[in-house]
């Protein structure tokens, strides 16, 4: 009788060991069906946006955080403002026909980011405030104009605090004004989301 109920237990252990397994298996399998769809995104905006980054104007990246597609903002904005460029309306509406078509479960979100000027001229208080409006510009374009679901989106504000130069001279100042816009992967999305 022990003897049974030894096998019987050692036989339900490697059972469920084999579902965790196969489980584990899944989402992993999940996961790389995601990153793929990242990366055939990833090759669409290549293509969608070959004019600003052949420009350096936009730049595609796949990072730990997702996909980010960073503009700078003078593609998108004049000095101090948060009023989109027609130039940068074309750009936005390519991302988003990308968005919509290979991405649709995605999560999406539009980063402001600033050099460390002071705000003096803008009536903005602080570089916080000008990276929010323009974060927020971008977003309600995304919606109004290109149809991207509103519950997929989400706007940060870093102001000067997430430069990717020093700055100290006006090539890195350029490049740490800029609006990025990151494309997670679905399954993290929802993961995040529940």
């Amino acid at each position: 009788m022990k003897i049974r109920t030894v096998l019987f237990l050692l036989l339900v252990v490697f059972a469920f060991s084999g579902c965790a397994t196969i489980k584990k298996a899944r989402r992993v399998d999940t996961l790389e069906r995601e990153l793929s769809e990242l990366e055939m995104a990833k090759r669409e905006l290549e293509n969608s946006l070959k004019k600003e980054i052949g420009n350096y104007k936009a730049k595609l990246e796949m990072t730990e955080r997702g996909l980010v597609v960073t503009f700078l903002s003078e593609v998108f904005f004049d000095s101090g403002k948060d009023l989109i460029k027609e130039e940068g309306k074309e750009s936005i509406r390519k991302v988003a026909e990308v968005l919509n078509r290979d991405v649709p479960a995605s999560a999406v979100a539009v980063e402001g980011h600033t050099d460390d000027d002071p705000i003096k001229y803008s009536g903005w208080k602080s570089n916080w405030e000008l990276s929010s409006a323009r974060a927020l510009a971008v977003l309600h374009f995304l919606i109004d104009e290109c149809q991207v679901a509103p519950e997929r989106l989400s706007a940060n504000a870093y102001g000067e605090y997430h430069s990717v130069e020093p700055n100290d001279s006006p090539e890195n100042k350029e490049k740490n004004r800029r609006v990025e816009i990151v494309i997670l992967p679905s399954k993290l999305s929802k993961q995040k989301a529940e």
